[in-house]
């Protein structure tokens, strides 16, 4: 049972490494396509705030987006009561299931959300073994609505940012500016780095807490309301895990972010990092385990909007919106499947 928990702990942060992998354009997008750093600078800055947002928890912040993601999108205390067994088989299905839609949209170059297609995954592994009195609807409700809502927010935030920040340097020649915004564009890249290891490596964090109190720690009092404690073992290894991830970036990504959806100068793409990472911070605060993806993509838009609606490439955008979409019900699908298949298999060799 041991090798089995620690086999699944190391899916768990493979897919972290695939989510750092897949979701580096968020992170390196902009600065890589304004040129303020080369692509290998820009993945090592990203990597490095990215595994130092792990610092705050050694002085007591909070981990509520994985809280949220351990116990917020299926019955912990249902799907323990089914035994390690469906523990494991739920968690590895879980996780496949967003690994296989990951790969699959880098593949084709779409930005789209590592945390849907977890929480999406935890779902359609959940369903055939718990069904749907299983799942809670207010934290998938909560999930869903930010499909919608954190692009908005980004959106907002991109674009307000660029309107005041143009109005501000107004009096300024444009290589002044440029020169200026070059320099900046390192800070809000930092700052969306952080962000999205704050938001993403904690997902993680709490499929690999269901993982251990779920089989080897009996710790009960652990998953109590209110008290989602995470072993800062795991806290590194997660944070560890994305950042390498980052560092091999998904280029396929960064083309369509950086330079498909609409150009960016450096003023730009200082608003678009700020104005994303401010949001996936803030909205981690509430515990909710927002898409980086949507947050700067929708930021990009904003900027990009404020040259005029022919400065956005509204087709790629389209292509976007739809791999948002299908995102938790594809990864639900496999993941559905591959629980299907897995307890067939278990089933035959007759393991307990």
């Amino acid at each position: 049972m041991l090798i089995l928990v620690i086999l699944l702990v190391l899916v768990a942060l493979a897919f972290d490494f695939i989510n750092g992998f897949h979701d580096a354009a968020n992170s390196i997008a902009t600065v890589v396509s304004t040129r303020v750093l080369s692509p290998l600078v820009a993945v090592a800055w990203a990597a490095f705030f990215n595994f130092i947002s792990a610092m705050p928890v050694l002085w007591g912040a909070e981990l509520k987006v994985a809280a949220t993601m351990g116990k917020g999108i299926v019955h912990f205390e249902q799907l323990k009561a089914g035994g390690i067994s469906l523990v494991l088989m739920v968690v590895f299905a879980a996780l496949m299931g967003a690994i296989v839609w990951n790969l699959l949209t880098w593949w084709w170059g779409l930005p789209s959300s590592s945390s849907h297609a977890l929480a999406g995954g935890m779902i359609g592994a959940s369903l055939p073994p718990l069904g749907f009195a299983g799942l809670i609807p207010s934290g998938i409700l909560k999930i869903v609505a930010f499909i919608v809502l954190s692009p908005l927010i980004g959106m907002v935030l991109g674009s307000l940012m660029m309107v005041a920040t143009a109005w501000i340097v107004r009096k300024n020649t444009p290589a002044r500016v440029d020169r200026w915004f070059r320099r900046l564009q390192l800070v809000s890249a930092a700052i969306f780095s952080y962000s999205h290891g704050t938001n993403d490596a904690q997902k993680v964090m709490g499929i690999i807490s269901v993982i251990l109190y779920g089989t080897i720690w009996a710790d009960r009092a652990a998953m109590t309301p209110g008290h989602f404690p995470v072993p800062f073992w795991v806290v590194l290894s997660c944070h560890a895990a994305i950042g390498l991830g980052t560092m091999f970036g998904g280029w396929r990504i960064v083309r369509t972010m950086g330079h498909n959806l609409t150009k960016l100068q450096p003023i730009g793409g200082f608003c678009a990092e700020t104005g994303g990472g401010v949001t996936i911070l803030a909205l981690a605060h509430f515990g909710i385990p927002v898409s980086t993806t949507h947050t700067i993509t929708g930021a990009i838009v904003g900027v990009g909007s404020t040259k005029g609606t022919r400065a956005v490439r509204w087709g790629v955008a389209g292509r976007i919106i739809w791999a948002w979409v299908f995102t938790i019900p594809a990864a639900a699908i496999v993941a559905g499947v591959i629980f299907l298949v897995t307890r067939a298999i278990v089933g035959v060799v007759g393991v307990g």
